[in-house]
């Protein structure tokens, strides 16, 4: 460490400043490259002011006016003093004192960096944030989403943590696991202590007051399980990048561990809302944060619209792309994230679905949420399918791409649907091309020409589909998961991986409920990829669930 430190005294101040001098407010600082929709990968710039820090005075619309005036590169306060453009940042400032970090002279904040920094989450956490407030931030080992990464919070004792839900979920598959391995009254001491706290924080969540079985259950039983997972000195645990699950909020919230929601893009510089102790619903991703705004346009009769968002925060533009760039941000400056959702009477953020990829009703399928039940009202004969999967472990998916190599590389295969939303890993589900009735249009077990030669051609006999299902073709299930294994290798990075996949008895149809002509369906899973198998009507539904959960449980 004495080396490294000793590195800055080979730079003479002289060259620091003219560096320094050089940087201008409108100016590209980083670029962070996100998955984005469909095609390559999109570089979000994102400007020296984004990240620069200066007093924001709120007005009345988006001209709201700074405190902060610019010069030769720099920031200057009110007062005439210089701030430096890269060591505080606006986004750093803003959003952490949204999520109640504390400067180090009020507390020493502790963080445990292990999440990728290409990402927007993990620099504006671990790194900007950490500058910013003067935190220790420890940089776990390479293998920490491997199971190690307890092992590190234990060690570090963080003060505050974030995770994408996937890896609190493998926090609480770890406590399951190791509950059920426990003997019968540690088992059903923790059953009893997480009951009690639960209905606590859900009845009286806002109450510093607790009763004494609460308090009891604390002392006997949690604050040894949050020790035992180097929480015991942890007071702010977030999750942002994907939804999390109510099952898990309410796992964490039994174990007396709040998980507080931030919501944001990297188009947004990070976090444009946040919850904290202070801040903090159920279910909700939190307030905006102070300097930044948020608009509903299209807005229901359930108040759900599309989320716009406006602030310092905001984007320079997609490098090299400028008519993308026309297309998410419009001539207010509003950036439209395609993301659904509502404000309630107290201004928590609550996201209740997407709309990306949602050319229009005429084209595409419309999700509908009411309370717990979803809706997808959808059209035929065409799919039009979201372009954007977000994985339980907050990678972005874009599915066009990923089912189209699919179809070019098997030319056997009719419809390929990818399946991935707030799950562990990508599924697919596909069917076969097959010849349809001519009268109802319906269709038939036959295999198509194309179909049959592929299966010549790969040594299998078959014309039907129920001869390839029904019997699973050696030959061509193997001839498949070669094709696949070839889509992956092609693939941008593993996440975008298809883990498993499987063959539906019948191609997608009208009759069979995949395919609406205006027609709304009932869909009866949790929210997931919106596409024609969550339609599927009966016992089709049910199978096509069963097996999705248990490719998730398996795997």
């Amino acid at each position: 460490m004495e080396e490294f430190m000793e590195l800055g005294n080979e730079v003479p101040e002289e060259a620091l400043d003219a560096l320094i001098d050089a940087q201008q407010p409108n100016q590209c600082c980083v670029l962070v490259y996100t998955s984005g929709t469909t095609g390559n990968p999109k570089g979000v710039m994102l400007s020296q002011d984004n990240r620069c820090h200066s007093e924001l005075h709120t007005g009345a619309g988006p001209q709201g006016s700074r405190s902060g005036e610019h010069c030769r590169g720099r920031l200057v306060d009110a007062a005439g003093a210089h701030l430096p453009v890269l060591q505080i940042t606006w986004t750093a400032r803003y959003g952490s004192q949204a999520g109640d970090i504390q400067p180090a002279e009020v507390q020493q904040e502790v963080v445990v960096s292990y999440l990728p920094l290409s990402h927007i989450a993990a620099q504006i956490y671990d790194l900007w944030t950490g500058i910013q407030w003067g935190a220790q931030v420890c940089f776990a080992e390479p293998d920490a989403l491997k199971g190690s990464l307890v092992n590190t919070l234990r060690e570090v004792e963080p003060t505050s943590h974030m995770g994408v839900p996937r890896v609190w979920e493998k926090i609480m598959e770890r406590i399951q696991e190791a509950s059920a391995q426990s003997g019968f009254i540690r088992r059903k001491m923790l059953l009893w202590a997480m009951s009690v706290t639960l209905e606590q924080n859900l009845t009286c969540a806002g109450s510093n007051l607790k009763p004494f079985t609460t308090r009891l259950a604390d002392y006997l039983v949690l604050a040894k399980v949050r020790q035992a997972l180097g929480f015991a000195k942890c007071q702010k645990n977030f999750y942002g990048a994907a939804p999390m699950t109510a099952e898990t909020q309410h796992f964490f919230l039994g174990l007396n561990i709040r998980l507080y929601a931030g919501y944001g893009l990297s188009e947004t510089s990070g976090p444009h809302f946040m919850s904290s102790p202070y801040n903090y619903r159920l279910y909700s991703s939190g307030k905006v944060v102070p300097g930044c705004r948020v608009k509903l346009v299209n807005q229901d009769t359930e108040g759900i619209g599309e989320i716009c968002l406006w602030g310092r925060t905001i984007f320079m533009g997609y490098l090299n792309m400028e008519d993308k760039t026309c297309e998410a941000i419009d001539e207010e400056g509003w950036l439209h994230t395609g993301d659904a959702g509502r404000l309630d009477a107290d201004g928590f953020l609550y996201i209740t679905g997407r709309l990306k990829g949602f050319r229009g009703v005429a084209e595409a399928w419309v999700v509908i949420q009411l309370g717990h039940l979803k809706y997808i009202l959808c059209r035929g004969p065409g799919l039009a399918s979201p372009e954007l999967i977000i994985t339980a472990g907050g990678e972005n998916v874009p599915p066009l791409p990923i089912e189209e190599a699919v179809k070019m590389e098997l030319p056997i295969i009719s419809n390929a649907m990818l399946i991935g939303d707030q799950r562990k890993f990508l599924s697919m589900l596909l069917t076969l091309k097959c010849t349809l009735d001519p009268d109802t249009s319906d269709p038939t077990d036959n295999l198509t020409e194309q179909a049959v030669e592929f299966c010549q051609r790969v040594g299998s006999r078959a014309t039907t589909v129920s001869e390839i299902v029904g019997k699973k073709d050696e030959a061509v299930y193997q001839a498949i998961d070669e094709g696949i294994r070839r889509v992956n290798m092609n693939a941008a990075a593993r996440p975008h991986h298809i883990q498993k996949w499987a063959i539906l008895e019948r191609d997608f149809s009208i009759s069979g409920g995949e395919l609406g002509r205006f027609s709304l369906h009932y869909c009866k899973g949790g929210v997931g990829r919106q596409g024609p198998w969550q339609c599927l009507g009966g016992a089709r539904y049910e199978a096509a669930m069963a097996r999705s959960r248990s490719w998730q449980e398996s795997g």
